[in-house]
């Protein structure tokens, strides 16, 4: 088995190069991730086995994933996740969950498929988290289309998170439930108490922004300490840790309506310089190629059902939303494949289903590779619907 040292030199070196790579590639249509997760496959233990998972590790890719899903909930708009686009795209997502479940209902009577609601809840996931940088690099963010992908992305993040907690938990609905409930309490009192301890003026106010610049680096610590606390908490209730990560994220934008672009700055190079690329390498080191190589019909079927759940009613749900000016049919199409785009949570959901040996890990690395297929097509055909449309 490969040491941790070596592990470690490999996995550096694919997200030193991984940039660079992309950056060649004509309108950068090969997303960075892809190759993240392509190159972890190749040095993984099933294919090179020159690099592998340890304990060690984990913890980095833990983190990783944490920031990913932090980075996630600062972005998004609570006024807007609360009007009336994020209302649609709540709407939408259970929807596509009834669809999901009905479809995997109909394929489970046939015994086609096992662990149905794992399979279900991963089919209406969308990988915020994985399109931020993407849609940051095609400067969408800001436009109403990308503010529409948030939406979606949000609640695309949130609800099949939510789904697994209440579903697939040994625990039952109903006390899964009330966990939910206090965790939220929690999460709510945690936001409220920095705000009354660090209030504008105060001198622990004066202190945190006099040590930010310098080698204290207190922002960047505290936010640090604000991930590590609410995914300690997630782990406490045995939640999934992209829920405290994201209900960090909210509380830091909260705490900071009008951002600060400095550590914004800090926070993408500890996230996107580091741990992230450490999140998708081991990631795609999880990949068994060769079950997914034995399967093809099981992946491109499962890719096909991802985008018609999810992408499809996001399409018409755009499509024909009341707005000034209405969204084109090329618009709709984007936005549609944006969010059929998931990644982080299927691998979260395979993981717990086959912890809780629900589920086969040739399996699950199938659903994984069709997770990654995701991330690699469809942004690189919303991009070159992009490029079409400013053509035109």
């Amino acid at each position: 088995m490969p040491s941790i040292a070596s592990s470690l030199f490999w996995i550096a070196l694919i997200a030193a190069i991984a940039p660079i790579v992309a950056g060649l590639i004509p309108r950068r249509l090969v997303p960075e991730v892809v190759l993240l997760l392509v190159a972890g496959a190749v040095v993984g233990p099933f294919a090179l086995n020159i690099a592998a998972d340890s304990e060690a590790i984990g913890i980095l890719r833990e983190l990783g994933l944490g920031m990913l899903f932090l980075l996630a909930g600062y972005e998004i708009d609570r006024q807007e996740l609360s009007g009336r686009g994020g209302r649609r795209a709540l709407y939408t997502w259970l929807f596509c969950l009834a669809l999901a479940f009905t479809v995997v209902a109909l394929l489970g009577m046939r015994n086609v498929i096992s662990a149905e609601a794992a399979v279900a809840i991963a089919m209406t996931s969308t990988a915020l988290g994985t399109l931020l940088p993407i849609l940051k690099d095609n400067k969408l963010l800001d436009t109403r289309l990308g503010k529409t992908v948030l939406n979606h992305g949000a609640v695309g993040e949130l609800g099949p998170v939510v789904a697994m907690a209440v579903l697939l938990s040994a625990r039952g609905a109903v006390l899964s439930l009330i966990v939910l409930a206090v965790f939220a309490l929690i999460a709510v009192i945690v936001a409220v108490l920095p705000g009354k301890l660090i209030h504008e003026g105060s001198w622990t106010h004066r202190l945190v922004r006099a040590g930010a610049d310098t080698t204290a680096q207190t922002t960047v610590r505290l936010t640090v300490l604000l991930l590590v606390s609410l995914g300690v908490l997630s782990a406490v209730f045995s939640l999934d840790v992209i829920l405290g990560a994201f209900a960090a994220g909210f509380i830091l934008r909260r705490l900071m309506p009008e951002g600060d672009e400095r550590l914004e700055i800090k926070l993408d190079g500890i996230a996107f310089g580091f741990l992230i690329p450490i999140f998708f390498i081991t990631s795609g080191m999880a990949i068994d190629v060769s079950a997914v190589a034995a399967s093809p019909g099981i992946l491109i079927a499962f890719l096909i059902l991802i985008v018609v759940v999810r992408g499809v009613p996001v399409f018409f749900v755009t499509k024909f939303e009341k707005v000034e000016p209405p969204f084109t049919t090329r618009e709709s199409a984007q936005v549609a494949l944006y969010g059929a785009t998931g990644l982080p949570m299927i691998v979260a959901v395979t993981g717990a289903a086959v912890d809780a040996h629900q589920m086969s890990s040739d399996n699950a690395s199938i659903l994984v590779a069709a997770g990654a297929i995701t991330v690699l097509l469809l942004p690189m055909i919303a991009t070159l619907l992009t490029k079409k449309e400013k053509v035109s």
